[in-house]
């Protein structure tokens, strides 16, 4: 059985890498319904190497045409638009924060929790929404999953180090077109970025909340406890640096139960969606450059942290469009046609 997958934001950054995603893994599909505002209406947009497809316009689309909907077209479509799809028997895979919370929506990472996807259904409880999360957490609890099975996750430390397109399409034009006007001299300014990206780093992603802390952060917190597990305590920071794509994370863990630096490096290594590379050599380690493009999770730098009882740290590296947005809902989706799951009973 062929499924009917509409592809909502298919002009974005995310929307065109769940596209090219979507062709690479051969994903079951009849149909592909790349969907965005009516002014995009009629666009051309590549579905793998030599296919085109034609933009249609979200608005006047009809949802109960697709089985399953990828959305990466922001918060506020979302609200709009996804619970139309829910209701029509479509199950939705939303990348925006519009859904995370909620508690009949899962908040999924294939690798970390597959079986918390059944709660979406309307027959569950649930409105036919999964919803996709921050690109910073899901690398990260695809990391902290077998370290949390094997040793008991406490608590964790992250700083981030993010890049633009975490921002989207305008955000990466921003650092090219600053990066390309200070060789030459023209005056910055600063659009999509609080302050100057090129050659800079932002310690600001997203409103600031009443505590001091960004909502980004918060999301790092509230995410992880909901995917992984609500007693790890976690406190993050972070970062945009003038990077185009990839996501990196310096990770400091606690757990209740000893580890070994070797015991550590193994569980990396055996885990689903990671690849462990840390030769603690010149090169020897993965930057957001060789992530770029890739699937996988990457750790380096795994090394004891002598500050605490029971504690360790790491280097964590992946491709934000990927596995933190398109592969992520690529996934769910082949783990709702894995499960024979259906919107419609």
């Amino acid at each position: 059985m062929g499924y009917r997958v509409a592809v909502v934001g298919a002009t974005g950054a995310v929307g065109r890498e769940m596209l090219q995603t979507l062709a690479e893994r051969r994903f079951p599909a009849d149909k592909i319904y790349p969907l965005a505002s009516s002014k995009s209406a009629g666009r051309e947009v590549s579905y793998g190497d030599e296919q085109t497809l034609s933009v249609e316009s979200l608005d006047k689309f009809d949802p109960s045409t697709a089985d399953i909907a990828l959305f990466s077209a922001g918060g506020d479509t979302a609200k709009a638009h996804a619970p139309k799809f829910g209701a029509a028997g479509c199950i939705v895979i939303d990348n925006s924060s519009a859904f995370r919370m909620d508690d009949d929506v899962p908040l999924i990472v294939p690798e970390v929790n597959a079986d918390a996807v059944d709660a979406c259904l309307t027959k569950n409880n649930g409105r036919n929404i999964i919803a996709n999360p921050n690109c910073s957490t899901a690398q990260l609890v695809v990391a902290l999953k077998p370290l949390h099975d094997e040793f008991g996750v406490r608590r964790v430390v992250v700083s981030t180090y993010q890049a633009v397109s975490g921002a989207g399409k305008p955000a990466m034009d921003e650092l090219f077109n600053q990066t390309r006007g200070i060789y030459v001299n023209d005056a910055v300014q600063p659009e999509i970025f609080t302050k100057q990206i090129a050659f800079n780093a932002i310690p600001h992603i997203d409103v600031f909340l009443d505590d001091g802390f960004t909502k980004e952060e918060w999301k790092m917190t509230a995410e992880t406890k909901k995917i992984l597990d609500p007693s790890i305590e976690l406190v993050a920071h972070c970062v945009r640096i003038p990077v185009f794509v990839g996501h990196s994370e310096a990770v400091f863990i606690e757990t209740d139960k000893p580890m070994t630096e070797a015991g550590v490096r193994r569980l990396l290594a055996d885990a689903e969606g990671v690849i462990v590379v840390d030769h603690r050599a010149n090169e020897g380690y993965v930057t957001p450059h060789e992530a770029a493009g890739e699937d996988a999770v990457y750790i380096s730098r795994i090394r004891k942290d002598p500050t605490v009882p029971n504690g360790m740290v790491f280097w964590c590296v992946a491709d934000n469009l990927r596995k933190g947005a398109a592969l992520n809902s690529v996934q769910i989706a082949e783990l709702v046609v894995a499960r024979g799951l259906s919107g419609r009973g």
